[in-house]
């Protein structure tokens, strides 16, 4: 299972929110350059980034933070936040991106979803964040009827190439991700999705491990990893390839026995 650094940029700089809440932030580096390539060092192999101030702009906001990261590290990144029409997603393309994240159009323009699937096979993931089991849009401000499942289903037909599914209300919060809810999703369709929110310990991604073979490919990790409660390293040595399942008996040097 794919382990993915966050790094969520507000006015340029590498933030975490709480629950979405804007007001609720706290900043750590001032260089999310610097931050991208801390996680590459330490082994992540992709990066998750939300342009926040996009998000809530409806246009992408933190370009120059952005292509710094995209000339900084060699991995693939995903980028979300703001990507409501063609231009902004040839835009994140152009700097290097290899996958753009569509949230608010997915429910408001599908048929742009639709398009955008076609013209860029593989590249289009849709970020599916929801309360209590409905989609939130806008940057979290607004909550709509929608069914994450339903959005899901109707994705796929699309032809997303994956799911990112976070639970607004556990994400920065360090509770443990929605189990629940991702076997909920993973029930009804076959594309892979990605874990996100809430996700706090080593024993949080081996419980998502046991999600893998349902269709759980990859989870992102974001205060978890800036606080120190989880270590990438270790992260990525519990679930990610050569993981410590796979690993012959008797080596003697598992930090979790």
């Amino acid at each position: 299972m794919d382990v993915i650094p966050a790094i969520d940029l507000l006015e340029g700089r590498c933030v975490r929110l709480y629950q979405g809440d804007y007001d609720r932030s706290q900043v750590f580096s001032e260089n999310p350059a610097d931050v991208a390539k801390q996680w590459v060092d330490q082994g992540a192999t992709r990066l998750h980034i939300v342009d926040l101030d996009g998000a809530k702009a409806g246009k992408v906001v933190n370009l120059g933070a952005i292509e710094a990261i995209a000339h900084a590290v060699s991995v693939p990144i995903e980028i979300g936040g703001g990507l409501r029409d063609r231009t902004s997603v040839q835009q994140v393309f152009n700097l290097g991106i290899q996958w753009a994240i569509l949230g608010t159009i997915a429910v408001e323009q599908p048929q742009l979803v639709q398009q955008l699937c076609e013209e860029f096979p593989g590249q289009i993931i849709i970020g599916i964040d929801a309360r209590n089991g409905k989609v939130a849009t806008r940057g979290w401000l607004e909550t709509s009827e929608v069914l994450a499942t339903q959005l899901a289903i109707q994705m796929q037909e699309l032809g997303a190439a994956a799911i990112i599914y976070t639970d607004i209300h556990r994400d920065g919060t360090l509770i443990g991700p929605n189990l629940e809810a991702l076997r909920e999703l993973a029930a009804v369709i076959s594309i892979p999705i990605i874990a996100s929110g809430g996700v706090s310990s080593v024993t949080d991604l081996l419980s998502l491990l046991a999600l893998e073979p349902q269709g759980v490919t990859g989870v992102i990790v974001g205060r978890a990893l800036y606080t120190g409660d989880i270590l990438l390293k270790e992260a990525l040595r519990a679930i990610g390839p050569g993981r410590i399942q796979d690993i012959p008996p008797n080596l003697g040097f598992s930090t979790f026995a």
